[in-house]
């Protein structure tokens, strides 16, 4: 691909690795270059055909004949909440968004710990350390921001989301593991759909939907969605 300010640039693939979602050992991942200056019109461009951001490096999975991974958005101007999101939003009505810095601070590290520690550890990042925490979810050219969930003063969710030219892209969740009852991961989709529409911009891209991978089904239950399937969006209704 090219930018108007960069002359044709390299994707690097990785060696077989274990996949970190389905039961398989020859996951490959295509990396854009990191050596390359990251415009928002790139990062654009390469959401637009799949691509995620992991702290400062964009990645696609690129699996020889697996296609399992499948991109997802949703269209928000055209989305209905259902009913069971409906009765998420009213459940919570009581609590109030912030936005602040996608910067480190203890009060929001000190709730992914707790986060991962109780929800995900066998996950690669069990054990959370400030070190991974800064180099998974900071990016010094992203455009990031962290929509957080108050109940008053207690925090109880974060959500780090990237603006873009074109919507915003959910990067990653993390929430009070106690609070079960608020659904905190349904609550924070659905304030960053309404997010994007308030600042115009036509898309909350959520990352992949991975049909055999029960933790992924969530990512499809936000209708009008679109998948990237065969280098091309379709709408799923």
């Amino acid at each position: 691909m090219q930018d108007s300010n960069s002359d044709q640039v390299q994707f690097f693939l990785t060696p077989k690795h274990p996949c970190s979602y389905l039961d398989r050992n020859n996951a490959q991942t295509l990396f854009f270059d990191p050596r390359e200056v990251v415009s928002p019109q790139i990062y654009q461009n390469l959401t637009d055909q799949g691509f995620r951001r992991s702290g400062s490096h964009l990645y696609r999975p690129h699996c020889g004949s697996c296609r399992a991974c499948v991109p997802t958005r949703v269209p928000v101007e055209q989305f209905t909440p259902r009913r069971s999101q409906k009765r998420v939003l009213k459940k919570n009505s009581d609590l109030h968004v912030r936005l602040e810095a996608a910067t480190f601070s203890k009060r929001h590290y000190h709730l992914y710990e707790r986060y991962i520690s109780l929800r995900h550890t066998d996950g690669d990042m069990y054990p959370a350390s400030e070190d991974q925490y800064r180099s998974f979810l900071l990016s010094p050219w992203s455009n990031s921001l962290f929509v957080c969930l108050y109940d008053g003063e207690r925090l109880l969710s974060v959500a780090v989301t990237d603006e873009q030219p074109r919507g915003l892209s959910a990067i990653y969740t993390f929430f009070e593991p106690n609070e079960e009852a608020r659904s905190l991961g349904v609550l924070s989709i659905l304030k960053q759909i309404e997010l994007c529409q308030e600042l115009g911009l036509p898309y909350l891209y959520l990352g992949y939907w991975i049909k055999d991978c029960d933790k992924m089904n969530y990512k499809t239950q936000y209708r009008p969605t679109e998948l990237f399937v065969n280098n091309r969006w379709v709408l799923m209704t």
